[in-house]
Formats: structure tokens, sequence, C-alpha cells
């Protein structure tokens, strides 16, 4: 491999990138090399600036000269120097990488959040439970007391109707009739459809 030609240094040994461009833009693999072995450092450098991973650094940098080579046509030398044109491809190749590993890191993210995410919205499920329970409270509000003590020893506490009616000191018709009445009035307040 040849050595690389120091951009900065004595200007009577610089390579005429802007020529071997030229020549680069016609297939001439030697004008490549030569354009090749010039940039070599400085993209490497742009390129390690902006990525910090060694590893990443070199394989966006061999990117970045084949995309010379492809583009080489498309150098304008009335829009500035051969060596801006390569670093700013160097650059700009770079920060795209950069944002690609980001974007990739966000979709990793997501999709591991999705994994934990339960198969229903829990807070949704609970307040729909709570407006729930607070509609069905204003409801038995409506009631009469002895609706209202006979739904909720039968439906809150379990107790049989014998039992209602023992604790209620009613006759077992009359705690069926109270308790068919408070159902009805419920399912009308609550807006439920027989």
């Amino acid at each position: 491999m040849k050595e690389a030609v120091d951009i900065g240094s004595n200007p009577s040994t610089e390579p005429d990138l802007q020529g071997l461009l030229g020549q680069v833009a016609l297939g001439d693999e030697e004008a490549f090399a030569g354009v090749y072995d010039a940039v070599a450092g400085p993209v490497l450098g742009v390129v390690r600036a902006v990525l910090r991973d060694h590893a990443q650094s070199e394989e966006v940098a061999q990117e970045v000269l084949v995309e010379v080579w492809r583009t080489a046509p498309r150098y304008r030398p009335d829009r500035g120097t051969a060596i801006n044109w390569i670093l700013t491809l160097a650059h700009r190749r770079a920060v795209d990488r950069v944002r690609s590993v980001d974007a990739a890191a966000a979709r990793d993210h997501r999709a591991a959040l999705l994994d934990r995410v339960p198969e229903y919205d829990e807070v949704a499920e609970h307040v729909e439970a709570r407006l729930e329970r607070e509609q069905v409270r204003r409801c038995l509000r409506t009631l009469t007391e002895i609706q209202r003590q006979a739904v909720t020893l039968a439906y809150y506490r379990g107790l049989t109707y014998r039992e209602v009616a023992e604790a209620l000191h009613l006759p077992l018709g009359t705690v069926k009739t109270r308790l068919r009445d408070g159902l009805i009035r419920l399912r009308d307040c609550l807006g439920v459809t027989a």
C-alpha cells in the first residue's frame, strides 16, 4: 500500500485532487489510488471525530471512499475544493451512521416496551371499573330504603332470599318483591336493556 500524502503539508508535493477526481470520473483506477492515498487519513479522522468507534469509523471511511469512486462525476470544482467535497461526504456519512444507530436503538427500545405492555390497558380498565361502581352507587341511591337493603344484602353480601327476609324481619314474599322492583329500577337507571 502506498504511503498517504499529508494534505496540509508542502503544496508542491500535494497531489492535484481536482485533476485526479476528473480522471476518476472517467473510471481511471490509478487516479483513484492517488485520491485514496491522499484522502484516506483525513476521511478516517473526520469520521472518527463523529463516531468515536474505531471499527465503525473504518467501515464508514471505506463506504465514503467507495462513494467517492461512484460519485466522482458529480464533483463540481466551482462549488469548492476536492478535499472539502470528500470530507463533506465523510461527515455526512458519519452523521447518517449515528442517526441510523440511534434510530435502531429507539426501535429496539420500543419493541422491548411492547413486549412488556400487557394485552389490555390496566389503567383504562381500572378507570372504567371505578366509573361503573360510581354509577351503581348513584343508582342505588334512587331505590327505596327496603329495596336498597334487600339488594345490598342479596348481591353484595351474598345472602339468600330467606336470609335477607330474616335479616330485615320481613316476609319472604315481600323481600322477593322488593328485590325484583329494586333490580328493575337499577336496570333502568344503569341503562341496561333486558
